[in-house]
């Protein structure tokens, strides 16, 4: 999995032809990887203001920002906060799903994405897939898919 970080107000502030050039980048890997197998999946995801963040809801009342249950096991159900995750200039920004016969082949991939926008990206294999271009459950044994 390639996971793509940006920084969503420069993003924003992209020119045309900014926006233009990454378009045409990504169309191109698009085309190159449905041409080699490799792309399962993939898509870009909305601006971080438009996430909402769930977390276990703490038995004491408390909002469970810390990331911690209060050892309840999150048996209070859960509480929605507006935002990403974490508050880090760089959010997760889009992802592709491959599935790729080595580990470099993948970081080779993520090579292509990184730029003014893309300012960092995460190659992580997947260890347990569905419902993605037939697999069979449990990703490749090599885990680069």
């Amino acid at each position: 999995m390639v996971l793509m970080y940006a920084d969503p107000a420069a993003t924003a502030a992209m020119t045309a032809e900014q926006r233009a050039e990454v378009f045409a980048r990504h169309e191109a890997l698009h085309r190159d990887l449905a041409a080699s197998g490799e792309l399962l999946n993939g898509a870009g995801l909305a601006y971080p203001a438009d996430t909402t963040t769930l977390r276990p809801a703490r038995k004491d009342g408390k909002d469970g920002k810390d990331g911690k249950d209060g050892g309840d096991g999150g048996d209070g159900g859960a509480v929605a906060s507006d935002g990403p995750l974490t508050a880090a200039a760089e959010q997760l920004t889009a992802y592709y799903v491959l599935d790729c016969a080595s580990p470099e082949r993948a970081r080779e991939i993520a090579g292509r994405v990184v730029d003014f926008h893309v300012v960092a990206v995460e190659v992580r294999p997947v260890h347990d897939s569905f419902g993605m271009g037939g697999a069979e459950g449990t990703g490749r044994s090599d885990g680069t898919g």
